[in-house]
């Protein structure tokens, strides 16, 4: 037996040799124990993030984007759980993150998150990528946050801001985060471009949903049973000196099937749903300056328009009826971000929904704002706290009255184990 154990470390011995070549001398390459579990521990880190807020809406969750997100919508079962993010007065525990990473051999590299908060867990992303695909493609699978945009791949630990922007809340309700596949190329140019294409199962109810329903009387729309979302995107990035800027275009096309009440066995008056096309077009542009390795200033933007055509189906209290639905709407964010030194960062940002043409309602507001600051310390890399102020002009009540919301949010955020960097 021991002969045969000799035999076999001679063979693995040979045949790191031939994969890597002879060194000159064996102090200069060392063996290290190839059967050590460290080699097949994955990077691991956690991440808690909590807030105290207070706005001047006690009764927020009444107040809605009439066109957008309506004051009565529930929130979806398929939304991402960023849309919980900062909901009640007084203290929140937004989440408790775990993130796992590893190289899987040299093909494969494989991606983990899961999401953790009081109202329960779920797996937030877990995908693979390919490492070894000629010609600049890489191939991604599994769950994961769309490269739409330029804010949608960033998770909440990354933002800018303790909040997403309002575009993308009325948009997505959080972010696009899918179950599906991804194909990128990085085109053979002087600068960097990348081009892109998804397939997705499209479970996200805010502009999408896979979920059928029946309209008694009327029709039944079955249960989407493939992919019904896909994007495309392209991404540059060229430097200027100092400047670097980063700019992007992506689309959307997809099926929705979006069932506010109409599909229930009991009903009441004002549910509806909608089955159809949606078309989305994004475009975003990032210019940086960076003074020395610490201090730089930055100014991102992005733009999102919707169009949305299909069959709306209605219930005022005794029958169902069927009508035509062509929404066309429009958001954007542009915020300044400055870091100020190697602890301190400020920011302003400017939302604001701009579109918003319903054909089914002839009175909805465009030009719904917002206004947010913000300043940030970070004592580490793994540690932020963060104070922010916002002004909300966007909300209105059941009733259809708008009332300002003046909203104060304290974060802390703080990181252990091997979380790898950022992309910017």
């Amino acid at each position: 037996m021991k002969q045969v154990m000799q035999i076999v470390y001679m063979l693995f011995f040979i045949s790191l040799l031939l994969q890597k070549g002879f060194p000159q001398t064996m102090a200069d390459e060392p063996l290290s124990d190839p059967f050590s579990q460290a080699k097949f521990v994955p990077d691991i880190a956690a991440i808690v993030d909590v807030t105290y807020v207070q706005r001047s809406l006690e009764d927020f969750t009444h107040y809605g984007i009439p066109g957008f997100k309506d004051a009565d919508s529930k929130t979806s079962d398929h939304e991402n759980h960023e849309d919980e993010l900062n909901q009640n007065n007084g203290f929140n525990l937004n989440y408790a993150e775990i993130s796992f990473y590893s190289q899987v051999d040299p093909f494969f590299d494989m991606f983990a998150v899961l999401h953790a908060s009081t109202e329960g867990a779920e797996i937030e992303e877990a995908y693979f990528t390919t490492q070894q695909l000629p010609f600049g493609f890489k191939i991604k699978g599994g769950k994961f946050l769309s490269s739409i945009g330029r804010l949608n791949d960033k998770h909440a630990h990354y933002w800018d801001f303790a909040d997403l922007p309002l575009v993308y809340k009325a948009f997505f309700g959080s972010q696009l985060n899918e179950i599906g596949i991804q194909l990128d190329w990085i085109v053979p140019l002087p600068f960097y471009v990348l081009l892109g294409a998804e397939a997705l199962r499209g479970e996200n109810e805010t502009s999408f949903g896979t979920n059928g329903f029946t309209v008694e009387n009327i029709t039944t729309i079955d249960d989407a049973n493939k992919s019904n979302v896909y994007t495309a995107f392209v991404k540059s990035s060229f430097d200027i000196s100092n400047f670097t800027v980063l700019a992007g275009a992506s689309g959307i096309y997809g099926t929705s099937r979006i069932d506010h009440g109409i599909g229930n066995d009991t009903k009441v008056a004002g549910d509806h749903g909608f089955y159809g096309k949606t078309y989305m077009a994004i475009g975003d542009i990032t210019i940086r300056y960076d003074f020395n390795s610490y201090q730089y200033i930055y100014l991102q933007t992005e733009y999102i328009y919707r169009n949305q055509d299909g069959d709306l189906y209605s219930y005022d209290g005794s029958i169902n009826s069927k009508s035509n639905f062509d929404a066309k709407q429009s958001g954007l964010y542009t915020q300044v971000v400055a870091r100020l030194n190697q602890l301190w960062r400020i920011g302003l940002r400017y939302d604001l929904l701009a579109q918003n043409d319903v054909n089914t309602h002839h009175h909805l507001t465009n030009n719904l704002p917002r206004y947010s600051s913000m300043i940030e310390y970070n004592p580490s890399e793994f540690s932020r706290f963060r104070l922010q102020y916002n002004y909300d002009k966007s909300l209105y009540s059941e009733s259809g009255t708008n009332k300002p919301n003046h909203e104060i949010i304290v974060q802390a955020n703080i990181t252990i184990g091997a979380h790898g960097a950022h992309s910017f």
